[in-house]
Parts: C-alpha cells; structure tokens; sequence
C-alpha cells in the first residue's frame, strides 16, 4: 500500500472504524454492481458510486457522514432488490 493511502496516525478509535464501515460499503456496492447484466448499465453505477465517494471523501461532521453511510446502505439494499427481480 502507498505511503499516501495509509490513514494518518491521529485518527481516533471511533474514525477508523467509521472509515472501515465506510470502506466496507464502497467494496460491497461495487460487488453488487457486477452483478448487474448490462455492460453499459454497470460502467454507469460504478462510475457513479467512485463520483460519489470522492465527492464526500473529505467528510469530517459525524451527523453527515453517518447519514451518508445509512443512504448508501439503503442504495444498496435497493440494488439488491432490484437485481433478485430481474433474476426471477
């Protein structure tokens, strides 16, 4: 791993695990969208969820960071959904 990409040392017990959680769900929505059928549909949502991660990467207030972690979550549940539809 870069020396750039390693969480620096002053985070607290309490951020690194928000940042797991938050990684957690960008490798879990990105699993998800490989399951998706079309090609062109899934180069949409995985360049829509990198956007959206690098849009809000610099996120610092608690409140708004886990309101993004429980609308990504929702998101992804609704993809899920939506894929166990197409499959039946």
């Amino acid at each position: 791993m870069a020396a750039s990409r390693l969480p620096p040392a002053t985070l607290t017990l309490k951020q690194f695990f928000r940042r797991q959680q938050v990684l957690q769900l960008y490798r879990n929505i990105l699993k998800t969208i490989r399951q998706v059928p079309n090609e062109a549909d899934r180069r949409y949502l995985k360049h829509w969820a990198r956007d959206e991660f690098k849009r809000n990467k610099d996120a610092t207030d608690e409140a708004a960071v886990r309101m993004m972690i429980t609308q990504g979550n929702l998101q992804l549940q609704e993809l899920e959904r939506t894929l166990k539809l197409a499959k039946s």
